[in-house]
């Protein structure tokens, strides 16, 4: 199977390395076109693509007349300066292929917040069914810590958990994971694919005070541990070549981390697994049917709510003789569940003044007990 050409949702991460001519500061254009063109094509095949892009702070730099080592707020000021211009370039490459592009600014913070993570997830899960190409860039205009090298891998790892992707490919300067640094050794074995990230295989990342190293392969390792935990299969390839997806799925060499679930069942592993119940929702009996058909979890059904939660918490739900039958991420606060339980969901917006789900719970939100 062809992984990459198999992924219903992928997700692309882009270094500054290889999006800025690092002795100009300019975009490389002619390299761009052709991610764009290789976009294009994953597109007319109906694949839905994000971009993680770095390059803000090289860009910016130049222009603002700024030499390193740059103090935290020059690098802000630089990522400022550099991201519209950034932007015009990927709307501009992708233009030529009547593809709308959307720019989108996260932190890791985003990602690791409950709120801000569901606001984003949900922009990001509106523009791709608009048929949009998101392009992400770390928000580093109001980053608060250092601004690191690799944090974008780490980033691109979050957003593919974050959309439930298939796949996410990160472009380097290294072809893959080999058991010791290549370039220092010339004995070092490649490594074509990685089912589990034991500690042999961390081990290959070597020294993160090293190039290979830093910012290098110890944070991609990182990025692999979050794919695979999300179900995310994960490729490490060379960026540099022109058509850079093209040349990989034409058999260029690159390692992937393949995992053990899909995305979906991944991600229930993750509600059933790893998150607190702050609540309760009690189910008339049709509900209770519905829920076990498969459906979602409509506010009609619902005829008893207990605990104070938030939109985007976990809640057990319950029959009407309390056996607890599933748990899931609810739509509504406590209070707005509240008002709108035992109603129709087209009275929603008329009730709580503003248009929301239809569901209480989405189905790809529940998980069922048994």
């Amino acid at each position: 199977m062809n992984q990459l050409a198999a992924a219903k949702r992928l997700i692309v991460k882009i270094g500054s390395s290889l999006l800025v001519d690092e002795s100009t500061g300019q975009v490389r254009r002619g390299w761009l076109e052709t991610v764009a063109a290789d976009i294009a094509a994953c597109k007319a095949r109906g694949q839905e693509v994000i971009v993680v892009s770095s390059g803000a702070v090289a860009v910016g730099r130049r222009k603002l007349g700024l030499t390193p080592p740059l103090k935290l707020e020059e690098k802000q000021a630089a990522a400022a300066t550099g991201q519209i211009r950034l932007a015009h370039a990927w709307q501009d490459a992708l233009a030529h292929h009547s593809i709308t592009v959307a720019q989108v600014l996260l932190t890791l913070d985003d990602s690791e917040n409950r709120r801000r993570y569901l606001n984003a997830r949900s922009t990001l899960e509106t523009l791709l069914r608009l048929g949009a190409v998101p392009v992400i860039n770390e928000n580093d205009t109001v980053a608060t810590a250092e601004i690191r090298v690799g944090d974008n891998d780490r980033l691109a790892a979050r957003v593919a958990q974050m959309v439930s992707a298939d796949a996410l490919v990160l472009f380097s300067d290294i072809d893959g994971l080999y058991t010791n640094d290549p370039r220092k050794d010339p004995t070092a074995r490649f490594i074509p694919e990685v089912h589990e990230l034991t500690p042999e295989i961390e081990a290959m990342a070597g020294d993160p005070g090293s190039a290979y190293g830093s910012g290098g392969m110890v944070t991609k390792l990182v990025a692999a541990r979050i794919c695979l935990s999300a179900g995310c299969r994960m490729a490490i390839t060379r960026g540099e070549p022109m058509h850079p997806l093209k040349t990989m799925e034409e058999g260029g060499r690159c390692t992937w981390f393949l995992p053990n679930s899909e995305p979906r069942t991944a991600r229930k592993q993750w509600i059933f697994g790893s998150m607190k119940p702050t609540g309760t929702l009690v189910l008339d009996t049709g509900a209770a049917r519905a829920l076990a058909q498969g459906r979602s979890l409509l506010p009609a059904g619902i005829t008893e709510i207990a605990g104070s939660f938030e939109r985007g918490d976990c809640v057990l739900v319950k029959d009407a003789d309390g056996k607890v039958l599933g748990r899931g991420l609810v739509a509504y606060s406590a209070e707005d569940a509240r008002a709108i339980m035992g109603r129709k969901s087209g009275e929603i917006e008329a009730i709580l003044g503003f248009r929301g789900r239809d569901e209480l719970i989405h189905r790809d939100d529940l998980v069922m007990e048994g």
